[in-house]
C-alpha cells in the first residue's frame, strides 16, 4: 500500500518543507555497480555529452502481488499454473493485463513491461537485497545490507537536482522486508546517502521568535 502524507508543516531553515515526496529509486540495473556508474559518468563527460535531467519513481511492494495477478496471467497455461483473473486487451496489440487494471490497459503504450528480470534466491531478505542493490549478500540469518541501494548510488553520483532538496526520498519511509531503511540505505557509502523519509525524519523548524534561529525536534 502506498501512503502519501500531504499535511502542511513548518518550513526548514533552508526553505524545505515536509511535503509529500515520491521515492527516487533505480531498478532493473542488477548487474551495474557503483564503480561502473562512476566510470560511465566520467566517460560521458569526456565525450561532451549533456547530462540528462532524469528522475525515477520506484513503487516497492514488500510481499506484493504476483505477476500472475498483474501483467503475466499465463491464461493458456494449465489451471494449476495460470492466474485466477481474466486477461483483458490493452491499447497495444498482443499485450494483455489482468482485468484488475482497466485504466492501465488504456495507456499501455506509455510504459514498458519487463518480464525477463528474475533471480533464483528464494530467501525474502536475499531476494530483496538483490532487487534493490543488484548484489547478493543478505539472507534471513544475516539480514543487514551489504551494498548500497540503487537510490543511494544515484544520490552519491548525481546529488540533488535542486539546491536544498533531498536527492533521494522515501514516502512515507524506506523499508524492505520490515527493515528500515533496509536495502534502500547507503550502507558502505554512509548514512548520508540514506533516503530522506517524509515520516519519521527529524525536522528542523523555524523559531517563532526569529527566522534565523532553528531548533531540532
Amino acid at each position: 500500500m502506498l501512503r502519501i502524507y500531504s499535511e502542511r508543516t513548518a518550513t526548514y531553515c533552508d526553505g524545505v518543507s515536509r511535503r509529500s515526496f515520491l521515492q527516487l529509486g533505480v531498478a532493473g540495473v542488477a548487474s551495474v555497480g557503483l564503480a561502473d556508474v562512476l566510470r560511465a559518468k566520467a566517460q560521458s563527460a569526456e565525450a561532451g555529452a549533456a547530462p540528462k535531467d532524469t528522475a525515477v519513481i520506484l513503487l516497492w511492494l514488500d510481499g506484493g502481488p504476483s505477476h500472475l495477478d498483474t501483467y503475466d496471467m499465463k491464461p493458456d497455461a494449465p489451471v494449476e499454473f495460470r492466474g485466477i483473473w481474466r486477461p483483458i486487451k490493452t491499447n497495444v496489440p498482443g499485450v494483455e493485463f489482468t482485468e484488475l487494471f482497466p485504466l492501465q490497459a488504456k495507456i499501455a503504450d506509455k510504459f514498458s513491461i519487463i518480464r525477463s528480470l528474475y533471480h533464483n534466491d528464494g530467501d525474502h531478505f536475499g531476494g530483496a537485497h538483490r532487487m534493490l542493490t543488484g548484489r547478493a549478500g543478505a539472507n534471513g540469518a544475516n539480514t543487514p545490507g551489504k551494498a548500497p541501494g540503487f537510490g543511494a548510488i544515484a544520490a552519491k553520483v548525481c546529488g540533488a537536482r535542486k539546491h536544498g532538496m533531498p536527492p533521494y526520498i522515501a514516502v512515507p519511509f524506506a523499508s524492505s522486508v520490515g527493515l528500515r531503511p533496509g536495502y534502500f540505505g547507503g550502507n558502505y557509502l554512509g548514512h548520508e546517502y540514506n533516503p530522506f523519509e517524509t515520516e519519521g525524519t527529524p525536522t528542523v523548524r523555524i523559531s517563532r521568535s526569529t527566522a534565523s534561529t532553528c531548533r531540532r525536534d
